[in-house]
């Protein structure tokens, strides 16, 4: 199976370390792509020394091949997961903005490759109405597959839904949507 991880800024970015580490050492293949925002909190050299691959970090990233990077990796993802999945992003991608690597990869990833999108926020912006419909249409779609938020305390110090659900459950959910 290849994982496309795509990582966005939030806090939460330090558990994709571990999702990479599960991810290789169950034999998966996986790249990691990565907004702007997200390399203010984890930086990329740390997921190239865990993927074993070189990080998409910018849409105009040019390719040693020649490729076009984010129509190739989009290509050659399995799956592609969110995690973790701002509030900006899930907007990005409910009403098909794509600016960034991230979201750009995403738009081009064929029809029947599953997303899975693991929301990290602050509680209030997670029970926003707003995030709450973005979600409910990307679930509408069939295609983006939501691992809910799990509650507890988080890095603002509020306590609630928000926190990003655990590296291995995200993983589970990619092997059973790619398995069918």
């Amino acid at each position: 199976m290849n994982i496309l991880l795509c990582v966005t800024g939030g806090i939460a970015a330090y558990k994709s370390c571990d999702l990479v580490s599960r991810a290789r050492k169950a034999g998966y293949g996986i790249r990691v792509a990565m907004t702007t925002n997200a390399t203010r909190f984890v930086g990329p050299i740390s997921f190239q020394a865990l993927s074993g691959q070189s990080v998409f970090t910018d849409v105009f990233q040019e390719s040693p091949g020649g490729d076009i990077n984010h129509i190739a990796w989009a290509q050659w993802a399995d799956v592609v997961i969110v995690a973790p999945a701002t509030a900006n992003v899930i907007g990005k991608l409910a009403v098909g903005i794509a600016d960034d690597a991230v979201t750009t990869i995403i738009m081009a990833t064929p029809a029947d490759t599953p997303v899975v999108i693991a929301p990290a926020m602050n509680t209030h912006m997670w029970l926003n109405p707003v995030v709450q419909r973005n979600v409910g249409w990307l679930g509408d779609l069939g295609r983006f597959h939501i691992v809910a938020p799990v509650s507890k305390r988080l890095a603002c110090g509020d306590e609630g839904p928000g926190g990003m659900a655990a590296p291995e459950d995200i993983l589970a959910r990619a092997q059973a949507l790619v398995a069918g």
